[in-house]
């Protein structure tokens, strides 16, 4: 790849990745580190070993190349957001602009390490003294209930749109750009694999919001409004399908020797599956309904993004893909 320099940064390949027909700009990852500019280094090996999930290493050299350049880029939209609606609400109306906050979609497959991701972003964007408050909601909370997809027989299609209650979904996103205080999300246990009744997490007016979910940037033809709708930017996290199979094996038979093995948990049965069992059966999901999902409702969202973050088969992010239009 040929490169100009403008005030010594690298100007990237305007080529999109291969299946995509938005214009990107196209930065390998050292390229992109190049842009974190004089952001100093935020976060401490403890930080980074409390926010790793199963089988996904994350190093410091992980946050200053990729993460650190992320967080400049938004906090440059944050403070663009509000400047523009300042300036909008006091020219035009002719009254003071109410700060709302600044929601960031995270998308993708599951496996493919969103959670991670998310946890990371928030703990780096955090150490900007202009946005402090970042909240972080999953959309595992806005999940129908086990008895609810029982009843409807979805429990196989559990990740699928039908199988989330999205009015509730597009009601708090819809409040909370309104302003309003003190909203409740349902909290999801992965462990009981259910929502959990009469706890909440309380979302009070943050500085930014981190939306993560399978589910994001899907468009829903019967609903008025999509979560994106409410989105002042979005990332799809992505990597080779392949890949995010051996990936979600690999978690599988890490859970199923230590998370799995607690009585409460909903995947205490497969405790004691032999490996290859247990690897067979982690395949057979991932087949039957990750990869039809991924295929039919995540993938193809994948150009709605602002910017397409690339993973390798290291989970290291290698390319990061930020579209034009």
């Amino acid at each position: 790849m040929e490169n100009c320099v403008l005030d010594a940064r690298p100007v990237p390949s305007t080529q999109p990745p291969h299946g995509m027909v938005q214009p990107y700009l196209v930065f390998p990852r050292p390229e992109w580190a190049a842009l974190r500019a004089n952001v100093p280094q935020s976060l401490g090996e403890a930080d980074i070993a409390a926010l790793r999930g199963h089988n996904e290493p994350v190093s410091l050299e992980d946050i200053t190349e990729v993460y650190l350049p992320l967080s400049r880029l938004l906090n440059l939209h944050v403070m663009a957001t509000r400047s523009m609606n300042n300036m909008v609400k006091s020219a035009f109306i002719g009254a003071p602009a109410v700060t709302t906050p600044f929601v960031i979609g995270i998308a993708g497959s599951v496996g493919v390490g969103k959670s991670t991701f998310a946890r990371l972003l928030q703990a780096v964007l955090s150490r900007w003294p202009d946005h402090p408050n970042v909240a972080l909601v999953t959309t595992d909370g806005f999940l129908h209930s086990t008895r609810e997809l029982e009843q409807r027989r979805l429990m196989h299609r559990k990740g699928f749109p039908e199988s989330y209650d999205l009015r509730q979904m597009i009601a708090f996103l819809a409040a909370l750009k309104a302003g309003e205080r003190n909203l409740k999300v349902p909290v999801y246990s992965h462990e009981a694999y259910d929502i959990v009744p009469d706890r909440y997490q309380v979302i009070d007016q943050p500085d930014i919001l981190i939306f993560e979910g399978l589910n994001v940037l899907q468009t829903v033809s019967e609903q008025p409004f999509m979560a994106s709708d409410f989105f002042d930017f979005s990332i799809y996290l992505d990597a080779d399908t392949q890949v995010i199979e051996d990936w979600y094996v690999k978690r599988f038979l890490s859970l199923q020797r230590t998370a799995f093995r607690k009585p409460t948990s909903y995947f205490h049965h497969c405790a004691d599956l032999t490996p290859d069992e247990a690897t067979r059966m982690a395949h057979d999901i991932w087949r039957r309904i990750n990869l039809p999902n991924l295929r039919q409702n995540i993938l193809p969202t994948r150009e709605r993004a602002r910017v397409v973050m690339h993973k390798s088969a290291s989970h290291a992010i290698d390319t990061v893909w930020m579209r034009q239009l």
